[in-house]
C-alpha cells in the first residue's frame, strides 16, 4: 500500500537497498534514511523486517548494511549468474592473450550494467568494479550494445539527454547511428577515450539465438597502446565460444536457463 509520499513498500524497499554503494558498504540509520529521502520512523520500521529476513543486517555498532541472504537470493535466481558461469573460463583465456582488462556486460535499464571484470596486473588502468552502470553512448560496450538494440529504443536513448564524459564523447545523434550502423556491420566497435581520458576500449557483441545480442565483451587498454588488429578477432572468437557454451545450458523446466 502507499505511504502519504505515493510511494509503495516495495518503492520504500528498492530505495534503501539503493542507498548503499562501494564507498558506503554500512550507513547508521539516520545516514540511510537521509540517503534514501525517507523518514527515520518508515527506515526504522522497514530496517527491522529487512533484518529480520536476512536482506539487511545490523552490526554491533548499530551500522546497516545488505545481507548475504539477499545475494543468496539473486545469485540463485538471476539468469545473468548462468551467463557469467558460461563466459568466464573464456574471458581468463582471452585475458591471457592480450593481458589487458576483460569485462562483459548487458544493456538493463538504459545503461550499461557490468557482470563480471577481470583485471590485468599488467594494465596501469584501474580496472572498474562489477555491478557498475555506465552511460551507453559513453563507451563502447555500450555502443556495442545499443547497435543490436531495437529501433524504437535506439530513438529513445538517443533523443537524450546525452552528457559529454569527455571531449571525445560523441552526443550528437546523427553520428551516434552512423557509428551504430557501423558496429552493425562490423561486428565490433572501438572508442579511444570516449568515457574516460586514459581509457580506449574494444567491444564485440556475444549473440544467442535468432541474432539476438545478449551481451558484450570488451577488452580495455590504456589509450594509445591499443592493439585492433590483433584483438578483435580473437574477441570474436571468445564471443562465438561463449555463445555456444550458453546455448549448451541445460533449460530448466520453466523455459529459463538454470545455472
Amino acid at each position: 500500500m502507499p505511504d502519504s509520499g505515493g510511494d509503495s513498500v516495495i518503492g520504500r524497499v528498492v530505495r534503501l537497498l539503493s542507498a548503499f554503494d562501494r564507498n558506503s558498504r554500512s550507513l547508521p540509520l539516520t545516514t540511510l534514511a537521509n540517503r534514501a529521502d525517507l523518514p527515520l520512523t518508515t527506515t526504522h520500521r522497514l530496517v527491522n523486517e529487512l533484518v529480520k529476513h536476512g536482506l539487511l543486517e545490523r552490526a554491533p555498532n548499530k551500522e546497516i548494511s545488505i545481507g548475504l541472504r539477499l545475494w543468496e537470493i539473486s545469485a540463485r535466481g538471476s539468469h545473468t549468474m548462468t551467463l557469467r558461469e558460461a563466459a568466464l573460463p573464456f574471458m581468463e583465456d582471452l585475458q591471457t592473450i592480450l593481458r589487458q582488462h576483460v569485462s562483459l556486460a548487458v544493456l538493463d535499464a538504459g545503461s550499461v550494467l557490468f557482470l563480471e571484470r577481470l583485471a590485468s596486473p599488467d594494465s596501469t588502468l584501474d580496472a572498474g568494479r562489477m555491478a557498475e552502470r555506465y552511460p551507453l553512448h559513453g563507451c563502447s560496450t555500450g555502443l556495442v550494445l545499443l547497435a543490436f538494440s531495437s529501433p524504437e529504443y535506439q530513438a529513445k536513448v538517443l533523443s537524450g539527454p546525452l552528457d559529454k564524459l569527455t571531449d571525445r564523447t560523441v552526443t550528437d545523434p546523427v553520428l551516434l547511428r552512423r557509428i551504430l550502423a557501423e558496429v552493425r556491420q562490423q561486428r565490433f566497435f572501438y572508442a579511444a577515450g570516449f568515457g574516460i581520458e586514459r581509457w580506449s576500449g574494444i567491444a564485440v557483441p556475444i549473440m544467442g539465438e535468432h541474432g539476438a545480442v545478449i551481451a558484450a565483451l570488451t577488452v580495455v587498454y590504456a589509450r594509445g597502446e591499443e592493439n585492433v588488429l590483433t584483438a578483435v578477432p580473437a574477441m570474436q572468437t571468445v564471443a562465438t565460444s561463449i555463445a555456444r557454451a550458453i546455448a549448451a545450458t541445460p533449460v530448466a523446466r520453466d523455459g529459463n536457463r538454470s545455472s
